[in-house]
């Protein structure tokens, strides 16, 4: 896997997280500067998705994408918002993570 796939992949993600967190901040798109930054984010992450698609399965991708996104937000939700994580939501976002790694130590789904 090429370091542009996985550069393309980061970015995406870092951009949907920062879509996701302006959309927070957006109040139901009723503030229109984090609106306006909500549909450049997204559309930047799904740009940067599809060039990191070129390269690695959707499957991996995705779930690559949707793991760190799942525990990025949820650390910037915490932090940036005071949303609390209880016991059970962070023993979930552990196995996340878990699902991450095990994808990328033993799949031959892609080449490592």
């Amino acid at each position: 896997m090429s370091p542009v796939t996985w550069a393309a992949l980061l970015a995406a993600i870092a951009c949907e997280v920062a879509g996701t967190s302006l959309l927070q901040a957006s109040q139901q798109f009723t503030r229109p500067w984090p609106t306006a930054g909500t549909a450049v984010c997204y559309g930047l992450a799904f740009y940067l998705l599809s060039v990191a698609l070129k390269q690695m399965p959707v499957g991996i991708a995705y779930a690559i994408w949707s793991g760190l996104g799942v525990v990025a937000i949820s650390v910037i939700g915490a932090v940036a918002f005071r949303q609390r994580l209880d016991a059970p939501a962070m023993l979930g976002l552990a196995l996340i993570v878990g699902g991450v790694v095990v994808i990328q130590l033993f799949s031959k789904s892609m080449a490592h």
